[in-house]
């Protein structure tokens, strides 16, 4: 197969990492540039086992600085860009909401411009199904690709402000695209302090865990190797300007995901703590994965193999997550990269 070049953004973050590792280890042949900031959620220490392969590169730079992304694009002719680059952090939208115009609209239009300059042949963009809006509880009711857009915090106003310059940018000028949205994601190297990898070290540590609100709200979990997969059929096999959804009909209340947790670890739900809920807290995200489906992919985890390798893999990996919470993480890049 011919060589390729591919950028990817956002590779030392959770999902993206999971992609740099799965992308390294499966096409041998293609160089895989992973793009990254550092920024708090960055964590470089999970490609320890990848840095000093010949097919992969780590830069870091930040995707909003036009010069520099024009200079690497010019330098390096990337044949596929998928972008996984994002602050995704509901809560810190709130309280922040220009990074995250900054980071992910400004940043996106910066890559779409350098790939319709340097003629990439396919962009990826990376969404999520947060752009939505909310669903009522009604089981028989999904997110499909034709729902209209309606987010209700900043981060999936910021996300689906990013998703329309990528539709733009292919309706106006032709540039070869996909957008996916997915479910929530779980599984290795998820930061601390998202739901699942919160509660796993909280319970090993006899913590209390916080739960928003009465803890109803349900998301559809999708199992980060999974989402891989679909990205990566995506970006070989997706229709160019077609949107797909990447769901793993997983639907779990949050309580109900703590509870499992709790359970698997044989500690007691006392430990759960009812805290006030976060405005525009959404009650309900349900995907229907069926057109992604129709292009070959399925998902291979069902919630409960899923949330278990999950914590046994926090189980095995109690040093990666300790050296996140303590922050020792955040020297890495000099020490490895001796700057």
């Amino acid at each position: 197969m011919t060589q390729k070049k591919v950028l990817v953004t956002g590779g030392a973050g959770f999902i993206g990492g999971n992609f740099v590792q799965y992308m390294v280890d499966k096409y041998p042949n293609y160089a895989i540039h992973n793009l990254d900031l550092l920024t708090y959620a960055g964590d470089l220490t999970k490609h320890q086992s990848i840095e000093q392969q010949e097919n992969y590169t780590f830069v870091k730079a930040d995707i909003a600085d036009r010069e520099v992304i024009m200079i690497l694009f010019e330098k390096e002719q990337f044949d596929y860009v998928v972008h996984f680059a994002a602050e995704s952090h509901v809560d810190r939208s709130i309280t922040e909401p220009d990074i995250f115009v900054q980071t992910n609209v400004v940043g996106t239009q910066v890559l779409l411009d350098a790939s319709k300059k340097f003629g990439v042949q396919k962009f990826v963009h990376v969404s999520t199904d947060e752009v939505y809006g909310e669903l009522d509880f009604d089981p028989m009711i999904f997110f499909t690709e034709q729902t209209p857009l309606a987010p209700n915090s900043p981060y999936s106003a910021s996300k689906a402000a990013s998703d329309f310059f990528v539709r733009a940018y292919h309706e106006t000028y032709g540039l070869p695209v996909n957008i996916t949205r997915c479910s929530n994601n779980y599984g290795p190297y998820h930061f601390p302090e998202k739901l699942i990898p919160l509660t796993i070290s909280r319970v090993l540590n006899d913590q209390k865990v916080p739960v928003y609100g009465d803890g109803k709200n349900i998301r559809d979990w999708l199992h980060v190797w999974d989402h891989c997969a679909a990205i990566d059929l995506v970006l070989h096999k997706g229709v160019n300007g077609e949107v797909y959804n990447v769901g793993g009909h997983n639907e779990r209340s949050n309580l109900e995901v703590v509870k499992t947790i709790i359970a698997a670890l044989e500690k007691s739900e006392e430990l759960i703590e009812y805290v006030k809920d976060r405005p525009g807290h959404d009650k309900r995200y349900a995907i229907d994965p069926t057109k992604l489906e129709q292009l070959g992919w399925k998902p291979t985890y069902t919630f409960e193999t899923g949330i278990a390798q999950t914590i046994q893999w926090y189980l095995d990996n109690k040093e990666w997550w300790e050296r996140i919470l303590s922050g020792e993480y955040r020297g890495y890049f000099e020490k490895q990269y001796k700057l």
